[in-house]
């Protein structure tokens, strides 16, 4: 067993903060940790002693909740003051990630450069003065920031200089850019909407929605969105044909609970008949989602991996021309800091890879401001970092990505899934779009983006993460898209 401790300033941190902090390894894999707190001290006990990064969301001015993280910290008897480490940790992602992106040719403006002294000098002011003090405490905090806006900017210089060494083979980006259309049949004028946004769709084919009882399907709504998007030249992603969740799953087969050898194979029974039916016509089968976090129908691990790898199997027999790929949530696995699991979810993927199933990438969620479930708010250079790392599969990525539009109660949304935190709103809802989503297609390896909900008007998961409003209106958020 191990411990870490740190030192916060009166009021800065709120249990509800603890309760999202958590700590990794050397190979970025959260550890399970028991946080504890007693006045402004924090401890983190966890099953090893090791170095590692200590993370938490922090308030930084200008960039509102983002969660930072240390350098790697050895343990210590002494405590750690935290804004200095937060401080510390930020400018050397800053400056790694500076050398990095240097070393493969990047012009960078001397804005960056000096946004980087100036975060050091901040630093170095700090950490020289009494250290706990509120004015080594501001003082690492304008370090923060001060870095971050460097680090905002080196960001969007790399963008930049991407996107245009990507378009000098061709005007229009391979990239596919989608949404997922809904339970629901679209109407004239927002079908005219999506059409000047996207060149791909995602049709869901719920489980729960197409096999409302065994052996009796229901294609209306399918066959009519695919119907549209193949009329409109649209490239189509469906799926995930499973996703055992709550929501997803048929209400007639949770009798079955325990059972997972019959579940299993209704399973499989579905994906037969849904393949079947759309052979051909299916560009990217998403066979299986959030295998790493299912929570419905009591499986094990081993059993999720099963039901992925046969899934993945079963769609590559049957339609062997289509792209097949499976997607994963939470992809910083903050969750594995409060539950024992055997598979982190880059393992996971790596796992279904290397079995040679036929998978052609692996799709990312990315459902920030959501909790439970949901991804800590994370910045430019983290996001970079991790997808990089996810790269690493040496396999196409897709990324479903939602934020909402406002923090306040939706009905027709899961009940049990809050906004986090309480700022979000229709321009911070853009505003994440612009400063993201050119990041993402300056990636080559990135191979669709795809917006998880397209409507509020419907029932959906998240609150208020549509890009229609609930009376069917754009929001600003399409915009910007398009």
């Amino acid at each position: 067993m191990g411990s870490m401790r740190f030192i916060f300033p009166p009021d800065r941190i709120s249990d509800d903060l603890i309760q999202r902090a958590h700590m990794s390894g050397y190979d970025r894999v959260p550890w399970q940790v028991t946080p504890s707190r007693e006045d402004c001290r924090l401890c983190m006990e966890r099953p090893v002693s090791d170095s590692g990064n200590f993370h938490i969301p922090w308030q930084v001015k200008g960039h509102g909740q983002v969660t930072l993280s240390t350098a790697t910290l050895m343990e210590r008897p002494e405590a750690y003051h935290l804004p200095l480490e937060l401080a510390r940790g930020e400018i050397s992602q800053l400056r790694n990630q500076l050398a990095e992106w240097q070393a493969i040719g990047l012009v960078v403006p001397a804005e960056v450069f000096s946004g980087l002294a100036e975060a050091t000098g901040l630093f170095g002011r700090a950490i020289s003065g009494v250290q706990g003090s509120s004015q080594s405490n501001e003082t690492a905090d304008e370090a923060i920031r001060t870095a971050m806006d460097a680090g905002r900017l080196l960001a969007g210089c790399y963008t930049e200089q991407s996107l245009a060494v990507r378009r000098q083979g061709a005007q229009r980006l391979p990239t596919l850019l989608g949404a997922d259309l809904g339970v629901s049949p679209l109407d004239e004028k927002t079908s005219a909407q999506c059409l000047e946004s996207f060149n791909a769709v995602n049709l869901p084919m719920v489980w729960g929605e197409v096999e409302t009882s065994p052996k009796e399907y229901n294609w209306d709504v399918t066959d009519r969105q695919l119907d549209w998007a193949r009329e409109h030249g649209m490239t189509v992603c469906a799926g995930p044909l499973l996703q055992f969740s709550r929501h997803t799953i048929p209400a007639w087969l949770l009798p079955f609970e325990g059972d997972f050898d019959s579940i299993l194979t209704f399973a499989c029974e579905y994906i037969e008949e849904v393949i079947q039916r759309y052979r051909g016509r299916i560009d990217v089968w998403q066979s299986a989602a959030r295998p790493n976090t299912a929570t419905a129908l009591s499986l094990s691990e081993q059993e999720r991996v099963t039901v992925a790898a046969r899934a993945i199997e079963l769609t590559r027999d049957l339609d062997e021309n289509a792209s097949v790929v499976v997607s994963f949530d939470q992809p910083w696995a903050e969750y594995l800091s409060r539950q024992e699991v055997d598979f982190p979810p880059l393992h996971f993927a790596d796992a279904l890879n290397r079995a040679d199933l036929g998978l052609s990438g692996v799709m990312l969620e990315l459902n920030l401001g959501y909790e439970p479930g949901g991804t800590l708010p994370r910045s430019l250079l983290d996001l970079n970092r991790r997808l990089d790392y996810w790269s690493l599969l040496n396999v196409p990525l897709y990324l479903t990505l939602c934020v909402p539009s406002s923090a306040t109660p939706d009905p027709l949304s899961d009940q049990n899934v809050a906004v986090w935190p309480d700022t979000w709103d229709l321009g911070t809802q853009q505003s994440w779009i612009n400063q993201h989503v050119p990041l993402f297609l300056s990636k080559s390896y990135v191979q669709g983006i795809f917006w998880k909900q397209l409507r509020d008007s419907e029932s959906h998961e998240l609150p208020h993460g549509g890009l229609f409003d609930a009376g069917g209106h754009p929001k600003p958020a399409l915009r910007q898209i398009a």
